[in-house]
């Protein structure tokens, strides 16, 4: 496998198509705060799966065209060289392909709106790093959620773009029916809200993803089961609606605030566990709320609960013996600031 590895690294390092598969790959992986590409190529098997088994194989085509036309964009920008390789301008973009083929009807219109969509998303990303570096923060995946919140909600307005979001606008408070622990089939739940942070209603390719981080880092793999998990239960515990509940949407954006929380920003101690978790539970509160702001408009929540969560979690920059920067696409500029303190 290290040769495997190694001999990548040398044609990846030589040859500049090879370089930008490489980045392409990284940049998936970078959705998971990993800066790996055969965790970013396993990820890409589980889009894959999850796609074809739901007969959905455009978000597999929005998925690749995503990512290679933001990372397009990036070297277009001739961005600086290390965050290009390193896949920081691939995530977003990848994100927002699947977005815009996951919630808009399949025909041209959607597709030239998913490379518009893709290459903006891009440049949003550059301006709102820059936004945030004042704060010692990153911008995440907000991105993909501004971006794609606009595509989204200008659809509304031309006639050869139609909304498939399965959330008819309509005014929020109305309960739904609730489900427990007792009928609720958790299991598969929790796999699920793995996979939904690419938008893949598919508990085999959340194992999937779950393999890719254990490869490349096992507390990401560890933080990832325990955020979906705990945000599952903690959602059935206040009374949820089976049909989300069975999807995995309660847990997704948890996953993201766990890993970030649990294994990126922090070395794994008591001390981070418990604000590990006391971060996904204000994660699916931040995502409950969203949702009832965003039920008029017909347009889901994305990860925008996530970045919230976790931007309020880093802000107040505790003392948590802040992990090297061996990742940083997401965490170098808040790791900058810490050192400057």
């Amino acid at each position: 496998m290290n040769e495997v590895v190694a001999r990548w690294r040398r044609l990846a390092d030589g040859i500049p198509a090879v370089a930008f598969v490489d980045s392409c790959l990284r940049g998936i992986s970078q959705v998971m705060f990993q800066n790996n590409p055969l965790t970013g190529a396993l990820i890409l098997l589980a889009i894959a799966v999850a796609a074809f088994s739901t007969g959905n194989g455009e978000v597999l085509g929005g998925a690749l065209l995503g990512v290679v036309v933001g990372t397009g964009t990036a070297l277009a920008l001739r961005v600086d060289h290390d965050s290009l390789r390193s896949g920081q301008f691939g995530f977003s973009p990848l994100l927002t392909g699947i977005g815009v083929a996951t919630f808009l009807q399949d025909n041209v219109a959607m597709w030239c709106c998913l490379i518009l969509g893709a290459a903006g998303t891009t440049v949003v990303t550059l301006a709102l790093n820059r936004i945030f570096k004042k704060y010692g923060l990153t911008a995440f995946t907000f991105p993909f959620v501004l971006t794609t919140w606009v595509l989204l909600m200008a659809a509304y307005q031309f006639s050869r773009l139609r909304l498939e979001t399965g959330n008819a606008p309509g005014l929020p408070g109305e309960r739904a029916q609730t489900t427990s622990v007792f009928n609720a089939d958790v299991a598969p739940a929790i796999s699920k809200g793995v996979s939904q942070v690419f938008l893949a209603d598919s508990w085999i390719a959340g194992l999937i993803i779950l393999v890719a981080l254990l490869i490349n880092n096992r507390w990401a793999a560890i933080w990832a089961l325990v955020g979906s998990a705990v945000a599952t239960l903690v959602a059935i515990g206040f009374g949820v609606a089976e049909t989300p509940l069975e999807k995995g949407l309660y847990g997704f954006n948890a996953v993201l605030t766990a890993i970030a929380i649990g294994s990126v920003f922090y070395k794994p101690s008591w001390r981070v566990a418990a604000y590990t978790v006391a971060g996904i539970v204000l994660t699916l509160f931040v995502g409950e709320a969203l949702t009832t702001v965003l039920t008029p408009l017909g347009i889901p929540v994305l990860t925008g609960p996530f970045n919230i969560a976790t931007w309020l979690l880093l802000l107040p920059q505790r003392r948590f013996a802040p992990v090297p920067n061996h990742q940083p696409v997401h965490k170098s500029i808040f790791s900058e600031r810490q050192a400057s303190d």
